[in-house]
C-alpha cells in the first residue's frame, strides 16, 4: 500500500506540471498523432523502450508476459528482444541501473514509466523526446526545451544527431526587459536517422508508453462495444414489450 500512495503522490505531482505547462502556453506542443492501437508500431516502440529507455527507467506496472499477449509476440521474441534484464517472463520490466547509482550520478532515480503516459501526456513526450539541444552549461552538455534543468542525457543523439536552440527577441515586458523567444531549431550535427525517420522512432516509442498506462485499453473498448450492443437490444426488447402489454389497455 506504501509503494502504492507513493506512485499516485509522484503521478499528482506529474499532472500539476503537465497543467502548469500548457497553462503557461509558451512552446505550442506538437501532435503525437500515435496509434495505440497499432500492434506493429506497439511492437517497434517495445523494442525501442527496452533498447534506449530500460536501462534507466522501469515500468514495474507492466509484465513482460502481458506485453508478449497484447502485441502478439511469442515467448521465444520475448526473450530474444525484450527480456535483457529478466529471468522469467511474469517479471515486471525492471531499471538496469542500480538505484543508488541512478542517485549519485543524476541527482534523484530515474521516474518509472509505467504511468508516464496518462500524467503528461503523449504529445509531452514526443516533443520532449525530440527537445534536446546543445548547452555548454548543462552537466549533460544538453538541455530540452520542454523541461529546463533536466538530468536526463540525450540518449537519441546517435539517431538524431545534435541541434541547437535558437532563439528571436520578443516583446519588452513590464519592466522594459525584451524577452528571449524560442523560435527554430538548428542542425549542428546529422545522426544516423533523418527527421521523419526520427520522429516516426519516437512516435513508436510515445506509442508504447501510451500502451503500459493502460494495457487492459483494447478490451476495455471492446467490452464497451459489446456492452452497449447488449443495452441496445434490452432497449428494443423492453419496447416491444411494451406495446405488447400494453396494446389492449384503453388510452
Amino acid at each position: 500500500m506504501g509503494e502504492f500512495m507513493k506512485s499516485l503522490t509522484c503521478l499528482a505531482i506529474l499532472m500539476i506540471g503537465a497543467n502548469a505547462f500548457a497553462a503557461g502556453g509558451e512552446i505550442e506542443l506538437e501532435k503525437a498523432g500515435n496509434d495505440p492501437d497499432n500492434t506493429a508500431s506497439l511492437q517497434r516502440g517495445a523494442r525501442n523502450f527496452m533498447s534506449y529507455c530500460a536501462g534507466c527507467h522501469s515500468a514495474k506496472y507492466v509484465r513482460y508476459n502481458s506485453i508478449g499477449r497484447d502485441l502478439e509476440l511469442s515467448e521465444d521474441q520475448l526473450i530474444d528482444n525484450l527480456m535483457f534484464n529478466a529471468e522469467r517472463s511474469s517479471e515486471t520490466i525492471q531499471a538496469s541501473m542500480p538505484l543508488e547509482a541512478a542517485k549519485s550520478w543524476f541527482g534523484q532515480p530515474p521516474p518509472d514509466m509505467s504511468l508516464i503516459a496518462r500524467a503528461k501526456g503523449t504529445d509531452y513526450i514526443y516533443n520532449f523526446l525530440r527537445g534536446f539541444y546543445l548547452d555548454p552549461d548543462s552537466p549533460t552538455g544538453v538541455d530540452n526545451l520542454y523541461l529546463a534543468g533536466t538530468s536526463m542525457p540525450d540518449v537519441l543523439w546517435e539517431l538524431q544527431g545534435y541541434q541547437r536552440a535558437v532563439y528571436v527577441e520578443g516583446e519588452a515586458g513590464s519592466e522594459g526587459a525584451a524577452s528571449h523567444v524560442f523560435d527554430r531549431f538548428e542542425t549542428v550535427s546529422t545522426g544516423s536517422m533523418s527527421t521523419e525517420e526520427f520522429d516516426e522512432f519516437v512516435r513508436d516509442t510515445v506509442n508504447f508508453l501510451e500502451y503500459i498506462s493502460e494495457p487492459i485499453r483494447r478490451t476495455r473498448r471492446v467490452l464497451g462495444v459489446w456492452v452497449l450492443l447488449f443495452l441496445s437490444f434490452f432497449l428494443f426488447v423492453s419496447w416491444k414489450l411494451y406495446k405488447d402489454i400494453w396494446k389492449d389497455v384503453p388510452k
